[in-house]
């Protein structure tokens, strides 16, 4: 073994320190920097992390689920920053400051729970670099804060609930639209989640080739229409797409607006489900039978 001077030893360990205290970023301190509280508080946070992470796993083997089926492959070229949440993984958009499409895994466990929404609001992501979008783009707009990923579908974790608020997970949406059609499609996922055990659910905004309208300070891109497709294993395997426009969609019903997820593909220049075995996957993306459900 070489033997070292001690001196070589004392150096480098200046040179390390140097290093980690020149290596810092605002908001990001290194181990070094952190009160001895904050560490353990980390050490913590990781540790529950893991856990959670083992718990979905275990129940991912129970119940045969397929991890990441749900994530589609989006349209090339289109500026996507990956976020995965408790509840949700979403692909954010910061030229359009709206998601590229948000997909989750729905099951009859999700449909119900302790967590409440109340006293929790719309808030910033602080995972995506600024401008961030925050609420008071919103406000005076004549557009609701459209969940992608609802509410609804996050009441089993007080986590999954509080994340569902995030304004990576909104869009500019018509309140006729938030409150009427588009709500009544995220209650019948609800109904076939608790029907079948579980399904699988992408959706987001639809931008057509024109100017698009903005609101606030961030100019938040206005969709013309919104998307979802979801899909079942249960039984027979089936799948269905829906298409909304981002107007008031009074007196019409879901079925008004039901596409095949081939349509849906061809809209959004998007490839839903791309795990499933080709044979499946090209049977029932192309049927548009609701009665099916």
């Amino acid at each position: 073994m070489k033997r070292i001077c001690l001196k070589t030893i004392v150096l480098s360990l200046s040179l390390m320190a140097v290093a980690c205290q020149g290596g810092s970023r605002k908001g990001h301190l290194s181990t070094f920097d952190q009160p001895f509280s904050e560490v353990q508080q980390n050490k913590q946070e990781d540790a529950e992390k893991t856990s959670n992470t083992k718990n979905r796993d275990a129940q991912a083997k129970k119940t045969g689920y397929r991890q990441g089926l749900e994530i589609p492959v989006g349209k090339a070229g289109v500026p996507s920053i990956l976020l995965y949440r408790e509840g949700y993984t979403a692909s954010y958009n910061m030229e359009m400051r709206t998601p590229n499409w948000v997909a989750w895994h729905l099951t009859d466990d999700h449909t119900n729970g302790p967590a409440k929404r109340k006293g929790i609001g719309f808030h910033p992501d602080e995972d995506v670099p600024e401008p961030r979008v925050d609420t008071y783009d919103y406000m005076r707009s004549g557009y609701d804060r459209g969940h992608m990923c609802p509410a609804g579908d996050n009441h089993w974790s007080e986590l999954a609930m509080e994340q569902s608020f995030l304004m990576t997970n909104v869009c500019p949406q018509s309140p006729a639209l938030n409150s009427g059609l588009w709500n009544t499609i995220e209650k019948q996922c609800r109904t076939w989640a608790e029907k079948y055990g579980d399904v699988y659910i992408v959706c987001g905004p639809v931008y057509f080739n024109q100017k698009h309208k903005t609101i606030g300070k961030n100019k938040v891109q206005v969709p013309e229409a919104f998307f979802k497709v979801v899909l079942c294993l249960q039984d027979e395997p089936k799948a269905i797409g829906f298409i909304c426009r981002n107007v008031s969609a009074k007196g019409h019903k879901k079925t008004d607006y039901v596409n095949s997820v081939d349509e849906v593909e061809r809209i959004t220049g998007m490839d839903f489900f791309p795990q499933l075995p080709d044979d499946i996957e090209q049977r029932i993306e192309r049927r548009t039978d609701i009665a099916e459900w």
